[in-house]
């Protein structure tokens, strides 16, 4: 009994910290992977770099984006957030 007393401190740290860090990151996370797999042509996105542009085409892991007159090829990782207009 005075072994658990004693761990529970640490216990409650661990506790603590799964759900003030652990926790959110992993719902984050989800988030975007959720963001990333509905991507579609024509939504106007935001690259991780900071480029501005619509998607032109898709297929699994790659987006062509189209920003002015040009095609750039980028990683659906790459991909930040889709504004909504």
């Amino acid at each position: 009994m005075e072994q658990l007393i004693s761990l529970s401190p640490i216990i409650l740290m661990f506790v603590i910290f799964y759900f003030l860090l652990i926790r959110p990151q992993q719902k984050r996370q989800k988030q975007v992977r959720e963001m990333q797999d509905n991507l579609q042509k024509g939504d106007s996105i935001v690259t991780i770099g900071g480029l501005h542009g619509i998607i032109d085409a898709i297929d699994e892991g790659k987006v062509i984006i189209k920003s002015n007159d040009a095609r750039l090829t980028f990683d659906r990782a790459a991909i930040r957030e889709v504004k909504v207009d």
